[in-house]
């Protein structure tokens, strides 16, 4: 009816009615009690239906119409996320002002509550970062909480800054609001690709507060093409349970990535996959933390950088925590998970990990006696 009242031309037609459109008719005002006749089915000429129409060229006025309701949602959605960034930077000034001692006592409850009001105003990926936070947090020893809720209270700013500089800029929006499609991703020529050697170095799979699963998986480039690491990143509901990987830790495979566009590319999607023969591990560099450093300054407001760490072994200290020490040199950083006992002591030469601007994650190793898995 709308569309017969916008443009009556298209319904105008000099045909005929088909015979079988008139029976269909018929048997449509059949009443209870009068039984209609069966249409015969003889003679029926089906080729008026069968056949295609032409395509009808669109109304100017309808195309104007509908360019000017995307227009209006992208600058409404424009609109609600720039209220939702100006929320959010009052919060946290109130934060600072009253103490963040204060903020720490009651973390979860007011950083929902300001989670809450991120969704509303469209900026979903804000929304999950308060989400996450307070766990992140939480999770850590006491002495460290503070730091930690600093820092991750500075990259809200830097990100929400970042936004208000450059709000088209696909990695600061996919981080404020919301992640492209994969088939966009694909399909967009801008998108990096670099086809190479992957190996899978490690899985983390965690539950998060929206009841939504998490699965990453973490691929280390063993040619000399394109990033050392990429991330392949997927979600699915809690409801559907545990489901089995599509790789498994250990495999390789010669496979184009496409990175999602940034600064600094990270998440990525496989376009084509095949198997290859076994490669070694590239050469460690002798300063992981540098690399570290250059891709958070690409991109600050990131919270994990992959790194890949040359020599060095596990310890553990009186207290039980757990340190990687270098073979040959001075650098030792703290892990987060405790390795199993045959690992400690045991000569890494060369080690894939997450770092998170504190603790390492150690995903995989290579020691002269095979790789040793360390993301379960």
């Amino acid at each position: 009816m709308w569309m017969y009242a916008e443009s009556p031309t298209e319904f105008e037609t000099a045909a005929d009615i088909p015979q079988w459109v008139t029976d269909w008719l018929g048997r449509r005002r059949k009443t209870p009690g009068n039984k209609a006749e069966k249409p015969s089915t003889q003679g029926k000429d089906l080729s008026l239906a069968r056949a295609e129409e032409p395509e009808k060229p669109e109304d100017p006025k309808a195309i104007a119409r509908k360019e000017a309701a995307v227009q209006k949602r992208a600058a409404d959605t424009q609109t609600a996320i720039l209220g939702a960034i100006d929320d959010l930077e009052t919060w946290i000034e109130d934060q600072l002002r009253t103490g963040v001692g204060a903020l720490m006592n009651d973390l979860p409850g007011r950083c929902r509550a300001i989670a809450a009001r991120m969704v509303d105003g469209k900026a979903a990926g804000l929304a999950g970062r308060l989400d996450e936070m307070p766990g992140q947090i939480l999770s850590l020893p006491g002495e460290e909480r503070l730091d930690a809720l600093t820092a991750g209270l500075s990259k809200l700013i830097i990100l929400a800054r970042a936004y208000r500089i450059d709000p088209k800029s696909p990695e600061i929006r996919r981080a404020i609001a919301t992640s492209e499609t994969a088939e966009a991703v694909l399909q967009n020529p801008d998108a990096p690709r670099y086809k190479s050697t992957w190996e899978v170095v490690g899985e983390r799979i965690t539950t998060r507060r929206d009841d939504l699963v998490s699965q990453s998986t973490w691929l280390l480039n063993l040619g000399t093409t394109g990033p050392q690491f990429a991330l392949l990143l997927d979600f699915f509901p809690v409801s559907l349970g545990r489901r089995s990987g599509a790789f498994t830790s250990g495999e390789q495979f010669t496979a184009e990535l496409v990175f999602y566009p940034g600064n600094a590319p990270m998440r990525a999607l496989i376009n084509e996959r095949t198997a290859c023969d076994t490669v070694a591990w590239p050469q460690a560099d002798t300063t992981p933390l540098a690399d570290a450093a250059r891709f958070e300054t690409r991109a600050p407001w990131n919270d994990m950088a992959p790194v890949l760490l040359p020599t060095g072994r596990v310890g553990l200290s009186s207290k039980g925590t757990a340190w990687w020490i270098e073979a040959e040199g001075d650098l030792v950083l703290p892990i987060d998970q405790i390795p199993p006992d045959a690992v400690t002591g045991m000569v890494l030469d060369k080690t894939a990990a997450i770092w998170n601007g504190t603790r390492l994650s150690i995903l995989s190793a290579q020691t002269k006696w095979g790789r040793v898995g360390l993301d379960a």
